[in-house]
Protein backbone atom coordinates (compact mmCIF):
# COMPACT_ATOMS: atom_id res chain seq x y z
CA UNK A 1 0.00 0.00 0.00
CA UNK A 2 1.43 3.46 -1.02
CA UNK A 3 2.03 5.78 2.04
CA UNK A 4 1.29 9.85 1.63
CA UNK A 5 5.28 10.19 0.44
CA UNK A 6 4.82 7.95 -2.65
CA UNK A 7 1.70 9.26 -3.72
CA UNK A 8 2.86 13.02 -3.51
CA UNK A 9 6.16 11.71 -5.10
CA UNK A 10 3.83 9.94 -7.94
CA UNK A 11 1.72 12.67 -8.43
CA UNK A 12 4.69 15.41 -9.22
CA UNK A 13 6.54 12.79 -11.75
CA UNK A 14 3.13 12.31 -13.39
CA UNK A 15 2.46 15.95 -13.64
CA UNK A 16 6.05 16.57 -14.50
CA UNK A 17 5.37 14.33 -17.31
CA UNK A 18 2.31 15.72 -18.48
CA UNK A 19 4.58 19.24 -19.02
CA UNK A 20 7.43 18.10 -20.87
CA UNK A 21 4.82 16.30 -23.31
CA UNK A 22 2.70 19.58 -23.16
CA UNK A 23 6.21 21.43 -23.82
CA UNK A 24 7.58 19.39 -26.27
CA UNK A 25 4.23 19.76 -28.57
CA UNK A 26 4.13 23.40 -27.98
CA UNK A 27 7.74 23.29 -29.38
CA UNK A 28 7.65 21.16 -32.24
CA UNK A 29 4.05 23.34 -32.95
CA UNK A 30 6.26 26.76 -32.88
CA UNK A 31 8.39 25.21 -35.81
CA UNK A 32 5.86 23.36 -37.84
CA UNK A 33 2.78 26.05 -37.66
CA UNK A 34 4.63 28.77 -39.18
CA UNK A 35 5.76 26.51 -42.51
CA UNK A 36 3.43 27.06 -45.10
CA UNK A 37 1.03 29.02 -43.49
CA UNK A 38 0.02 32.86 -43.44
CA UNK A 39 1.85 34.71 -40.86
CA UNK A 40 -1.38 36.41 -39.24
CA UNK A 41 -3.05 32.64 -39.20
CA UNK A 42 -0.06 31.33 -37.71
CA UNK A 43 0.12 34.12 -35.50
CA UNK A 44 -3.22 33.46 -34.28
CA UNK A 45 -3.05 29.67 -33.29
CA UNK A 46 0.28 30.37 -31.78
CA UNK A 47 -1.38 32.63 -29.75
CA UNK A 48 -4.40 30.37 -28.95
CA UNK A 49 -2.38 27.09 -28.15
CA UNK A 50 0.50 29.52 -25.85
CA UNK A 51 -2.86 31.00 -24.38
CA UNK A 52 -5.08 27.85 -23.49
CA UNK A 53 -2.29 25.13 -24.38
CA UNK A 54 -4.49 21.88 -23.73
CA UNK A 55 -7.47 23.31 -25.82
CA UNK A 56 -6.02 25.35 -28.18
CA UNK A 57 -3.82 22.33 -29.32
CA UNK A 58 -6.40 20.36 -29.61
CA UNK A 59 -8.39 22.48 -31.54
CA UNK A 60 -5.27 23.36 -33.70
CA UNK A 61 -4.82 19.09 -34.71
CA UNK A 62 -9.54 19.10 -35.39
CA UNK A 63 -9.19 21.95 -37.92
CA UNK A 64 -5.20 23.27 -38.20
CA UNK A 65 -5.27 21.59 -41.50
CA UNK A 66 -6.67 23.75 -44.32
CA UNK A 67 -6.23 21.19 -46.60
CA UNK A 68 -8.11 18.43 -48.04
CA UNK A 69 -7.38 14.32 -47.14
CA UNK A 70 -4.69 13.32 -48.96
CA UNK A 71 -7.35 10.73 -51.18
CA UNK A 72 -9.30 13.94 -52.42
CA UNK A 73 -5.65 15.68 -52.93
CA UNK A 74 -4.93 13.01 -55.50
CA UNK A 75 -7.95 12.90 -57.14
CA UNK A 76 -7.97 17.00 -57.95
CA UNK A 77 -4.69 16.62 -59.38
CA UNK A 78 -6.06 13.88 -61.86
CA UNK A 79 -9.18 16.25 -62.04
CA UNK A 80 -6.89 19.66 -63.16
CA UNK A 81 -4.86 17.63 -65.54
CA UNK A 82 -8.38 16.39 -67.50
CA UNK A 83 -9.39 20.15 -67.25
CA UNK A 84 -6.39 20.98 -69.46
CA UNK A 85 -7.03 18.30 -71.94
CA UNK A 86 -10.76 19.47 -72.19
CA UNK A 87 -9.24 23.05 -72.77
CA UNK A 88 -6.71 21.50 -75.56
CA UNK A 89 -9.93 20.04 -76.87
CA UNK A 90 -11.84 23.58 -76.67
CA UNK A 91 -8.45 24.93 -78.15
CA UNK A 92 -8.52 22.77 -81.39
CA UNK A 93 -12.39 23.63 -81.84
CA UNK A 94 -11.42 27.12 -82.11
CA UNK A 95 -13.38 27.82 -78.87
CA UNK A 96 -10.81 29.87 -76.82
CA UNK A 97 -10.77 33.13 -76.77
CA UNK A 98 -8.06 35.82 -77.33
CA UNK A 99 -7.80 38.42 -74.44
CA UNK A 100 -6.77 41.91 -75.36
CA UNK A 101 -3.83 43.14 -73.11
CA UNK A 102 -5.32 44.79 -70.13
CA UNK A 103 -6.58 41.09 -69.32
CA UNK A 104 -4.80 39.33 -70.80
CA UNK A 105 -2.11 38.53 -67.50
CA UNK A 106 -5.28 37.47 -65.57
CA UNK A 107 -6.47 34.93 -67.70
CA UNK A 108 -3.60 33.26 -68.14
CA UNK A 109 -3.11 33.16 -64.81
CA UNK A 110 -6.85 31.68 -64.21
CA UNK A 111 -5.61 28.99 -66.39
CA UNK A 112 -2.61 28.11 -64.80
CA UNK A 113 -4.34 27.84 -61.85
CA UNK A 114 -7.32 25.86 -62.69
CA UNK A 115 -6.54 24.13 -66.59
CA UNK A 116 -9.48 26.34 -67.63
CA UNK A 117 -9.02 28.93 -70.44
CA UNK A 118 -11.30 31.63 -71.43
CA UNK A 119 -14.31 30.98 -73.99
CA UNK A 120 -15.52 32.66 -77.05
CA UNK A 121 -19.13 32.30 -78.33
CA UNK A 122 -20.77 33.08 -74.77
CA UNK A 123 -24.17 34.60 -73.90
CA UNK A 124 -24.51 36.33 -70.43
CA UNK A 125 -27.21 37.15 -69.12
CA UNK A 126 -27.48 38.72 -65.13
CA UNK A 127 -30.20 38.20 -63.46
CA UNK A 128 -30.98 39.49 -60.07
CA UNK A 129 -34.03 39.00 -57.66
CA UNK A 130 -35.22 35.22 -55.79
CA UNK A 131 -38.37 34.28 -56.56
CA UNK A 132 -38.08 34.76 -59.85
CA UNK A 133 -34.80 33.23 -60.54
CA UNK A 134 -35.86 29.97 -59.24
CA UNK A 135 -38.91 29.64 -61.08
CA UNK A 136 -36.32 30.48 -64.33
CA UNK A 137 -34.18 27.56 -63.31
CA UNK A 138 -37.47 25.40 -62.97
CA UNK A 139 -38.91 26.51 -66.29
CA UNK A 140 -35.20 25.30 -68.22
CA UNK A 141 -35.11 21.99 -66.43
CA UNK A 142 -38.84 21.34 -67.61
CA UNK A 143 -37.20 21.39 -71.46
CA UNK A 144 -34.24 19.43 -69.95
CA UNK A 145 -34.39 16.37 -72.89
CA UNK A 146 -30.42 14.92 -71.92
CA UNK A 147 -29.06 15.48 -68.58
CA UNK A 148 -29.08 18.08 -65.72
CA UNK A 149 -26.57 18.70 -62.86
CA UNK A 150 -27.54 20.29 -59.75
CA UNK A 151 -25.40 21.46 -57.14
CA UNK A 152 -26.18 23.88 -54.27
CA UNK A 153 -24.40 24.56 -50.94
CA UNK A 154 -28.24 24.69 -49.15
CA UNK A 155 -30.53 22.41 -50.96
CA UNK A 156 -33.86 22.59 -49.13
CA UNK A 157 -37.15 21.07 -50.04
CA UNK A 158 -39.91 23.73 -48.86
CA UNK A 159 -42.83 25.91 -50.67
CA UNK A 160 -40.23 27.90 -52.73
CA UNK A 161 -37.96 25.00 -54.32
CA UNK A 162 -41.25 22.80 -54.40
CA UNK A 163 -41.64 23.19 -58.15
CA UNK A 164 -38.07 22.75 -58.49
CA UNK A 165 -38.03 19.32 -57.26
CA UNK A 166 -41.22 18.52 -59.25
CA UNK A 167 -39.30 19.31 -62.39
CA UNK A 168 -36.28 17.88 -61.32
CA UNK A 169 -38.88 14.15 -60.69
CA UNK A 170 -40.43 14.41 -63.98
CA UNK A 171 -37.37 15.04 -65.98
CA UNK A 172 -35.97 11.84 -64.59
CA UNK A 173 -39.03 10.00 -65.34
CA UNK A 174 -39.67 10.82 -69.01
CA UNK A 175 -35.18 9.70 -69.01
CA UNK A 176 -33.35 12.68 -68.27
CA UNK A 177 -30.02 11.87 -66.28
CA UNK A 178 -30.65 13.89 -63.62
CA UNK A 179 -27.65 14.17 -60.77
CA UNK A 180 -27.92 16.26 -57.46
CA UNK A 181 -24.76 17.23 -55.04
CA UNK A 182 -25.42 19.20 -51.70
CA UNK A 183 -23.03 20.52 -49.06
CA UNK A 184 -23.65 18.00 -45.50
CA UNK A 185 -23.43 20.59 -43.37
CA UNK A 186 -25.19 23.14 -45.53
CA UNK A 187 -27.74 21.45 -46.47
CA UNK A 188 -28.38 19.16 -42.87
CA UNK A 189 -29.58 22.21 -40.90
CA UNK A 190 -32.56 23.11 -42.32
CA UNK A 191 -36.64 21.71 -42.21
CA UNK A 192 -37.37 18.32 -44.31
CA UNK A 193 -33.68 17.45 -44.97
CA UNK A 194 -34.00 13.73 -44.14
CA UNK A 195 -37.60 13.97 -46.10
CA UNK A 196 -35.52 15.39 -49.08
CA UNK A 197 -33.49 12.93 -49.20
CA UNK A 198 -36.00 10.44 -49.39
CA UNK A 199 -38.10 11.83 -51.92
CA UNK A 200 -34.98 11.87 -54.09
CA UNK A 201 -34.01 8.22 -53.48
CA UNK A 202 -37.99 7.40 -54.36
CA UNK A 203 -37.75 9.33 -57.38
CA UNK A 204 -34.61 6.85 -58.62
CA UNK A 205 -32.73 10.64 -58.58
CA UNK A 206 -29.10 10.12 -58.07
CA UNK A 207 -27.54 12.36 -55.44
CA UNK A 208 -24.54 12.45 -52.94
CA UNK A 209 -24.02 14.92 -50.14
CA UNK A 210 -20.71 16.81 -50.31
CA UNK A 211 -17.49 16.63 -48.15
CA UNK A 212 -19.79 13.89 -45.37
CA UNK A 213 -17.18 13.27 -42.38
CA UNK A 214 -15.06 10.39 -42.90
CA UNK A 215 -12.80 9.63 -39.48
CA UNK A 216 -10.33 7.54 -41.88
CA UNK A 217 -6.42 9.15 -42.05
CA UNK A 218 -6.45 8.58 -45.75
CA UNK A 219 -9.99 10.61 -46.04
CA UNK A 220 -10.33 12.77 -43.19
CA UNK A 221 -11.02 16.51 -43.75
CA UNK A 222 -11.16 19.00 -40.90
CA UNK A 223 -15.04 19.35 -40.49
CA UNK A 224 -15.58 22.78 -41.09
CA UNK A 225 -14.26 22.56 -45.18
CA UNK A 226 -17.40 23.03 -47.07
CA UNK A 227 -18.16 23.13 -51.13
CA UNK A 228 -19.88 26.24 -51.44
CA UNK A 229 -20.68 26.32 -54.95
CA UNK A 230 -23.93 26.75 -56.22
CA UNK A 231 -24.41 25.08 -60.11
CA UNK A 232 -27.14 24.35 -62.48
CA UNK A 233 -26.46 22.85 -65.63
CA UNK A 234 -29.02 21.91 -68.40
CA UNK A 235 -28.18 19.86 -71.89
CA UNK A 236 -25.11 21.49 -72.81
CA UNK A 237 -27.09 24.49 -73.33
CA UNK A 238 -27.77 26.45 -69.99
CA UNK A 239 -25.79 27.17 -67.46
CA UNK A 240 -26.27 28.96 -63.97
CA UNK A 241 -23.81 29.93 -60.95
CA UNK A 242 -23.81 32.84 -58.46
CA UNK A 243 -25.03 32.99 -54.92
CA UNK A 244 -28.29 31.68 -55.04
CA UNK A 245 -29.21 28.80 -52.81
CA UNK A 246 -32.19 26.40 -53.84
CA UNK A 247 -34.18 26.97 -50.38
CA UNK A 248 -36.54 29.79 -49.24
CA UNK A 249 -34.99 33.74 -49.41
CA UNK A 250 -35.51 33.55 -45.53
CA UNK A 251 -33.47 30.60 -44.98
CA UNK A 252 -35.88 29.63 -42.77
CA UNK A 253 -34.55 32.32 -39.96
CA UNK A 254 -36.55 33.50 -37.08
CA UNK A 255 -35.55 36.68 -37.27
CA UNK A 256 -36.46 39.54 -39.86
CA UNK A 257 -34.00 39.21 -42.20
CA UNK A 258 -34.30 37.72 -46.04
CA UNK A 259 -31.48 37.46 -48.79
CA UNK A 260 -31.13 39.20 -52.28
CA UNK A 261 -29.21 37.18 -54.44
CA UNK A 262 -27.67 37.46 -58.20
CA UNK A 263 -26.64 34.40 -60.94
CA UNK A 264 -25.52 34.56 -64.07
CA UNK A 265 -27.26 32.30 -66.80
CA UNK A 266 -24.57 30.85 -69.31
CA UNK A 267 -25.24 29.64 -73.15
CA UNK A 268 -22.17 28.84 -75.10
CA UNK A 269 -18.99 26.50 -74.34
CA UNK A 270 -18.98 28.30 -71.00
CA UNK A 271 -21.71 26.35 -70.00
CA UNK A 272 -19.50 22.64 -70.49
CA UNK A 273 -17.12 24.30 -68.44
CA UNK A 274 -18.87 25.13 -65.74
CA UNK A 275 -20.34 21.63 -66.38
CA UNK A 276 -16.61 20.00 -66.40
CA UNK A 277 -16.06 21.51 -62.65
CA UNK A 278 -19.77 19.88 -61.87
CA UNK A 279 -18.16 16.86 -62.86
CA UNK A 280 -15.02 17.04 -60.84
CA UNK A 281 -17.06 17.32 -57.55
CA UNK A 282 -19.26 14.40 -58.66
CA UNK A 283 -16.08 12.15 -59.76
CA UNK A 284 -14.57 13.46 -55.60
CA UNK A 285 -17.91 12.50 -54.10
CA UNK A 286 -19.03 9.20 -55.99
CA UNK A 287 -15.66 7.85 -57.90
CA UNK A 288 -17.52 7.95 -61.35
CA UNK A 289 -16.72 9.74 -63.98
CA UNK A 290 -19.25 11.57 -66.01
CA UNK A 291 -18.68 12.64 -69.95
CA UNK A 292 -21.62 14.91 -70.54
CA UNK A 293 -19.66 18.35 -70.65
CA UNK A 294 -17.36 16.57 -73.35
CA UNK A 295 -20.33 16.47 -75.67
CA UNK A 296 -21.95 19.05 -78.12
CA UNK A 297 -19.43 21.66 -76.95
CA UNK A 298 -19.87 24.25 -80.18
CA UNK A 299 -23.38 23.92 -80.37
CA UNK A 300 -24.77 27.08 -78.99
CA UNK A 301 -21.38 28.90 -79.64
CA UNK A 302 -23.61 31.69 -80.77
CA UNK A 303 -22.89 34.63 -78.61
CA UNK A 304 -20.48 37.31 -78.30
CA UNK A 305 -18.90 36.96 -75.33
CA UNK A 306 -16.03 36.13 -73.46
CA UNK A 307 -16.00 33.77 -70.20
CA UNK A 308 -13.77 32.03 -67.60
CA UNK A 309 -15.07 29.86 -65.26
CA UNK A 310 -12.65 29.45 -61.99
CA UNK A 311 -12.58 26.83 -59.38
CA UNK A 312 -10.79 27.37 -56.08
CA UNK A 313 -10.81 25.08 -53.42
CA UNK A 314 -8.36 23.83 -50.72
CA UNK A 315 -8.07 21.17 -52.99
CA UNK A 316 -5.44 23.36 -55.18
CA UNK A 317 -2.05 24.18 -54.22
CA UNK A 318 -3.13 28.03 -54.34
CA UNK A 319 -5.68 30.36 -53.36
CA UNK A 320 -7.05 30.64 -57.05
CA UNK A 321 -9.84 33.18 -56.47
CA UNK A 322 -7.40 35.41 -54.01
CA UNK A 323 -4.88 35.29 -56.43
CA UNK A 324 -7.19 36.48 -59.42
CA UNK A 325 -9.40 38.82 -57.73
CA UNK A 326 -5.80 40.66 -56.38
CA UNK A 327 -4.65 40.76 -59.69
CA UNK A 328 -7.54 42.26 -61.25
CA UNK A 329 -7.31 45.01 -58.22
CA UNK A 330 -3.88 45.56 -58.97
CA UNK A 331 -4.40 46.15 -62.79
CA UNK A 332 -7.29 48.02 -61.71
CA UNK A 333 -7.05 52.35 -63.77
CA UNK A 334 -10.37 53.57 -63.28
CA UNK A 335 -13.03 51.63 -60.84
CA UNK A 336 -13.36 48.90 -58.59
CA UNK A 337 -17.07 47.85 -57.73
CA UNK A 338 -17.78 44.96 -54.98
CA UNK A 339 -20.65 44.04 -53.42
CA UNK A 340 -20.42 41.14 -51.29
CA UNK A 341 -22.00 40.36 -47.81
CA UNK A 342 -18.58 39.47 -46.06
CA UNK A 343 -15.43 41.26 -47.06
CA UNK A 344 -12.52 40.05 -44.54
CA UNK A 345 -9.63 40.71 -46.38
CA UNK A 346 -6.26 38.72 -46.21
CA UNK A 347 -3.24 40.89 -46.21
CA UNK A 348 -2.56 40.98 -49.57
CA UNK A 349 -6.61 41.81 -50.57
CA UNK A 350 -6.01 44.57 -47.67
CA UNK A 351 -3.71 46.12 -49.62
CA UNK A 352 -4.31 45.80 -52.81
CA UNK A 353 -7.71 47.66 -51.81
CA UNK A 354 -6.00 50.41 -50.44
CA UNK A 355 -3.07 51.42 -52.77
CA UNK A 356 -5.97 50.97 -55.30
CA UNK A 357 -7.90 54.11 -53.23
CA UNK A 358 -4.26 55.96 -53.14
CA UNK A 359 -3.56 55.67 -56.53
CA UNK A 360 -6.40 57.17 -57.20
CA UNK A 361 -8.92 54.13 -58.40
CA UNK A 362 -12.72 54.84 -57.20
CA UNK A 363 -13.21 52.09 -54.90
CA UNK A 364 -17.17 51.50 -54.24
CA UNK A 365 -17.69 48.35 -51.36
CA UNK A 366 -21.35 47.47 -50.57
CA UNK A 367 -21.54 45.22 -47.36
CA UNK A 368 -24.94 45.26 -45.30
CA UNK A 369 -26.65 46.68 -42.15
CA UNK A 370 -28.01 43.10 -41.42
CA UNK A 371 -25.39 40.46 -40.17
CA UNK A 372 -26.86 37.31 -39.92
CA UNK A 373 -23.27 35.81 -39.15
CA UNK A 374 -22.22 37.34 -35.65
CA UNK A 375 -18.05 36.72 -35.70
CA UNK A 376 -17.76 37.32 -39.36
CA UNK A 377 -19.95 40.49 -39.29
CA UNK A 378 -17.61 41.66 -36.38
CA UNK A 379 -14.81 40.94 -38.28
CA UNK A 380 -15.28 42.70 -41.45
CA UNK A 381 -16.08 46.11 -39.40
CA UNK A 382 -12.74 46.14 -37.33
CA UNK A 383 -11.45 46.65 -41.54
CA UNK A 384 -13.47 49.32 -42.39
CA UNK A 385 -11.20 52.30 -40.54
CA UNK A 386 -8.53 51.58 -42.69
CA UNK A 387 -10.20 51.19 -46.15
CA UNK A 388 -12.01 54.74 -45.27
CA UNK A 389 -8.45 56.18 -44.38
CA UNK A 390 -7.26 55.01 -47.64
CA UNK A 391 -10.35 56.81 -49.55
CA UNK A 392 -12.27 53.47 -50.00
CA UNK A 393 -16.15 54.38 -50.73
CA UNK A 394 -18.38 51.47 -48.05
CA UNK A 395 -21.73 51.63 -47.36
CA UNK A 396 -24.24 49.22 -45.65
CA UNK A 397 -27.69 48.27 -47.57
CA UNK A 398 -30.16 48.79 -45.12
CA UNK A 399 -31.89 46.12 -43.33
CA UNK A 400 -33.85 44.25 -42.92
CA UNK A 401 -32.34 42.21 -46.37
CA UNK A 402 -29.24 41.26 -46.52
CA UNK A 403 -27.58 41.36 -49.98
CA UNK A 404 -26.29 38.19 -50.64
CA UNK A 405 -24.83 38.82 -54.35
CA UNK A 406 -21.18 38.23 -54.79
CA UNK A 407 -20.11 40.50 -57.47
CA UNK A 408 -17.73 42.63 -58.97
CA UNK A 409 -16.76 44.98 -61.88
CA UNK A 410 -13.57 46.27 -62.57
CA UNK A 411 -13.23 49.00 -64.60
CA UNK A 412 -16.16 48.64 -66.67
CA UNK A 413 -14.24 46.04 -68.71
CA UNK A 414 -14.30 43.15 -66.77
CA UNK A 415 -17.22 41.23 -64.41
CA UNK A 416 -16.78 38.83 -61.42
CA UNK A 417 -19.59 36.73 -60.53
CA UNK A 418 -19.78 33.53 -58.51
CA UNK A 419 -20.46 32.09 -54.85
CA UNK A 420 -17.14 33.26 -53.29
CA UNK A 421 -17.01 35.54 -50.59
CA UNK A 422 -14.37 37.96 -49.89
CA UNK A 423 -13.09 36.51 -46.81
CA UNK A 424 -10.45 33.56 -46.13
CA UNK A 425 -13.11 30.89 -45.68
CA UNK A 426 -14.17 31.37 -49.13
CA UNK A 427 -10.11 31.74 -50.49
CA UNK A 428 -8.60 29.20 -48.26
CA UNK A 429 -11.30 26.38 -46.40
CA UNK A 430 -14.17 26.42 -49.12
CA UNK A 431 -14.70 24.96 -52.74
CA UNK A 432 -15.71 28.31 -54.53
CA UNK A 433 -16.91 28.83 -58.41
CA UNK A 434 -16.33 32.24 -59.97
CA UNK A 435 -17.36 33.12 -63.56
CA UNK A 436 -15.35 35.92 -65.09
CA UNK A 437 -17.16 37.64 -68.03
CA UNK A 438 -14.48 39.78 -69.74
CA UNK A 439 -17.09 41.83 -71.47
CA UNK A 440 -18.29 45.61 -71.00
CA UNK A 441 -21.83 45.22 -71.49
CA UNK A 442 -21.91 42.55 -68.50
CA UNK A 443 -19.47 44.88 -66.53
CA UNK A 444 -21.36 48.24 -66.84
CA UNK A 445 -24.69 46.56 -65.93
CA UNK A 446 -23.28 45.24 -62.63
CA UNK A 447 -21.68 48.57 -61.92
CA UNK A 448 -25.21 49.84 -62.61
CA UNK A 449 -26.78 47.15 -60.32
CA UNK A 450 -24.34 48.48 -57.72
CA UNK A 451 -25.19 52.01 -58.07
CA UNK A 452 -29.15 51.22 -57.84
CA UNK A 453 -28.34 49.23 -54.64
CA UNK A 454 -26.46 52.78 -52.92
CA UNK A 455 -29.52 54.37 -53.39
CA UNK A 456 -30.87 52.36 -50.86
CA UNK A 457 -28.03 51.96 -48.52
CA UNK A 458 -26.09 54.26 -45.80
CA UNK A 459 -23.03 55.18 -46.21
CA UNK A 460 -20.02 55.19 -43.93
CA UNK A 461 -18.44 58.30 -42.60
CA UNK A 462 -14.88 58.20 -41.11
CA UNK A 463 -15.66 60.77 -38.49
CA UNK A 464 -19.36 58.76 -37.58
CA UNK A 465 -17.23 55.37 -37.52
CA UNK A 466 -14.33 56.47 -35.04
CA UNK A 467 -16.97 57.35 -32.83
CA UNK A 468 -18.87 54.09 -32.05
CA UNK A 469 -18.46 52.33 -28.87
CA UNK A 470 -15.21 50.84 -27.29
CA UNK A 471 -17.61 47.60 -26.60
CA UNK A 472 -18.50 47.98 -30.37
CA UNK A 473 -14.51 48.34 -31.42
CA UNK A 474 -13.57 45.33 -28.59
CA UNK A 475 -16.18 42.42 -30.61
CA UNK A 476 -14.60 43.79 -34.01
CA UNK A 477 -11.06 43.08 -32.85
CA UNK A 478 -11.78 39.47 -31.17
CA UNK A 479 -13.65 38.63 -34.69
CA UNK A 480 -10.90 39.97 -36.43
CA UNK A 481 -8.16 37.49 -33.93
CA UNK A 482 -10.52 34.70 -34.63
CA UNK A 483 -11.40 35.06 -38.49
CA UNK A 484 -7.10 34.43 -38.79
CA UNK A 485 -7.53 30.98 -37.28
CA UNK A 486 -6.84 29.51 -40.55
Amino acid sequence: MLNTFDIVTTSWWILGLIYLIDFTVRLWLLAYIPKNRKPTAATAWLLLIFIVPLYGTILFFVIGNTKLSRVRLRDQKYITRLFKKYTAHLREAGLIAAIDTTHEGSAKLAESLTGLAPTRGNTIEVMSGYDAIIRHMTMKVKTASHYVYVEFFALALDETTEPFFAALEAAQQRGVAVHVLFDYFGSKKYPRYREMKKRLSAQNITWHVMLPISLRPSKYNRPDLRNHRKILIIDNTDAYTGSLNMIDKTYHRKDSISYIELVAHLQGPSVNELAAVFASDWYSESGEALGHFMENSTLSAKGSQVAQIIPSGPGYPYENNLKYFVTLIQNAQRSIVITNPYLVPDESLLNALISAALRGVTVSVLNSEAMDQWMVGHAQRSYYEQLLRAGVRISLYKKPQLVHEKYASIDGTIALIGSSNLDRRSFELNHECTVAVYDKVVAKKLAAHHAEFLTRSTPIQLKTWLKRSAWQSFLDSVARLTSALQ
